[in-house]
């Protein structure tokens, strides 16, 4: 395979012109592994992966509240809510356009389990119309703590929340998005949940757009996740899901002030889980083929296809904090604007497949880990890094060596802007795996693996 790697480079002007053959659909199914290695609370007895079991069974104890469950962030534990929700409706987008995608990869159910990890959260955190749980776990005191999630020994963990006196309007409005979302994911599987879903979507909605204000003044996260952003456009966001959720009017007239109040039609720099502004324009030219979304839609990603800093083995370089993430991101959003009428569709499938190769291996090596060739050994985690209990996990950081358990599926931060890497766990930025580096690359590969396999 290395051979005939290096005879296909020779023989191509760029790496980013060579195109290699993966099982896109397998590296789906790890993907989904990855998100599972990543579960707080109380695991299911359907459980997969060996290393893990039970962790933070007691979160929201020191409120008086459940708030089992989620997702941890990272290679740490603590749970931000606002990323949360973010990968969420990327992971749910593609569930919805790339439906094929997972059922060619035999694993709709497994990635319905995914999603339904956090929509199920979501539901425990929203204790009031306007009152919703937005972090749990103190970003700090987690980072000094470097073992099994099973292994914490500092007691329940603390929880912030957003309120109509300290509002916060990305973090609603972001939740609403992945709850309006889920409920088109999950109407027809189970009608009474996707209900539930909706209205406490709804409810968020109209507690972001009445009580307006910065999330991380209520909470903590403003080292970790701040909006840099602002909330405009994930009040956007949330008017476009429950628009398609609903097809109410209402949200479309919504979505209208908050398009020109907040200058939506933009051409922002990425797409992830702080900026949504492409992804609105993609969804709403999706849902709409106006002219007002197809526009900017098509500004976005021509100039991320065209215009776009590139490594000089192909790679978009958006930001150098988690590059792989961003690429995957645009890589989803784009293939999927691809299929609006009159857009470029082989431009963007072409650009995605590029872009998602790089990810796989198109360089030489791969930057998933237990995939491909020379993938990541070492991925900034800290329960993959911990030995089978009841070995301790007092080296877990800096052994030198590969992570004892291998955390299937994780997209790891990735190069430089001069593709250079270096497999080292204590070099957070290149090898640092999160759940939000995973959506958009997860619904890329759907999409790829309906289109090409």
């Amino acid at each position: 395979m290395k051979l005939a790697l290096v005879l296909l480079v020779s023989i191509c002007a760029s790496v980013a012109q060579c195109q290699l053959d993966y099982n896109y659909a397998e590296v789906l199914r790890l993907s989904n592994l990855f998100y599972e290695a990543n579960r707080s609370g109380r695991l299911p007895q359907s459980n997969r992966i060996s290393w893990r079991s039970n962790a933070f069974v007691d979160d929201g104890q020191r409120e008086g509240i459940d708030l089992d469950g989620g997702y941890f962030d990272a290679g740490d534990h603590v749970k931000f809510g606002f990323p949360m929700a973010g990968f969420t409706t990327i992971l749910n987008w593609g569930l919805l356009d790339w439906r094929n995608g997972y059922d060619k990869a035999n694993d709709y159910a497994n990635s319905l389990s995914t999603v339904k990890w956090s929509l199920d959260f979501f539901i425990k955190a929203h204790v009031a119309p306007n009152e919703l749980y937005g972090q749990t776990g103190d970003g700090y005191q987690d980072h000094s703590f470097w073992g099994r999630p099973e292994d914490w020994p500092n007691g329940p963990r603390q929880s912030w929340k957003i309120t109509q006196q300290q509002p916060g309007s990305e973090l609603a409005g972001e939740t609403a998005a992945a709850l309006a979302s889920g409920y088109l994911v999950f109407r027809e599987e189970d009608p009474t949940y996707a209900n539930t879903l909706l209205q406490h979507a709804r409810e968020l909605y109209n507690f972001a757009k009445t009580y307006r204000g910065d999330y991380t003044n209520a909470i903590p996260a403003r080292d970790f996740y701040n909006s840099w952003s602002g909330y405009g456009d994930e009040l956007g966001w949330a008017a476009a899901w429950l628009y398609r959720a609903t097809n109410e009017s209402a949200f479309l007239t919504d979505l209208d002030g908050f398009w020109t109040e907040f200058n939506l039609n933009g051409r922002p720099g990425e797409f992830g889980w702080d900026d949504k502004k492409a992804g609105l324009q993609i969804l709403m030219a999706k849902l709409t083929n106006d002219a007002k979304y197809v526009q900017p839609a098509t500004q976005f990603c021509d100039w991320v296809v065209d215009q776009a800093p590139k490594s000089p083995l192909g790679m978009v370089f958006l930001s150098e904090w988690g590059a792989l993430r961003h690429a995957a991101n645009v890589a989803f959003a784009c293939i999927t604007f691809g299929e609006v009428p009159g857009a470029n569709q082989e431009k963007y499938r072409t650009f995605a497949r590029q872009q998602i190769g790089y990810a796989l291996g198109n360089t030489g090596r791969s930057f998933v880990v237990g995939f491909g060739i020379n993938p990541p050994q070492r991925p900034h985690h800290r329960g993959s890094s911990c030995p089978n209990r009841p070995q301790p996990c007092d080296n877990g950081l800096n052994n030198p060596g590969p992570n004892p358990q291998i955390l299937y599926g994780a997209l790891v931060g990735g190069p430089g802007l001069d593709d250079s890497y270096t497999d080292d766990r204590n070099d957070y930025v290149k090898n640092e795996v999160t759940t939000d580096y995973n959506a958009g690359f997860q619904s890329a590969l759907a999409a790829l693996t309906q289109i090409y396999q």
